[in-house]
């Protein structure tokens, strides 16, 4: 599967599919404030276990960052 990642050709072989739970597992994105979106749709948190990304996606996984 060929998807864009922050805006770089990412290439998984033998998966035809991920959901984005398991993007960033697989691309370990292990900070807690994160926004995802695909297509330009952002994702809720308590929807990554079945959002599905498919081959030529555009995905983007923004990490948030805070402080004063």
């Amino acid at each position: 599967m060929k998807i864009t990642l922050n805006n770089n050709i990412e290439e998984f072989e033998s998966v035809s599919q991920y959901t984005v739970t398991e993007l960033l597992k697989a691309k370990n994105f292990v900070f807690k404030m994160l926004i995802v979106k695909i297509n330009d749709t952002i994702i809720k948190k308590d929807e990554y276990d079945q959002a599905i990304i498919r081959e030529g996606d555009n995905v983007m996984v923004i990490h948030l960052i805070s402080g004063g």
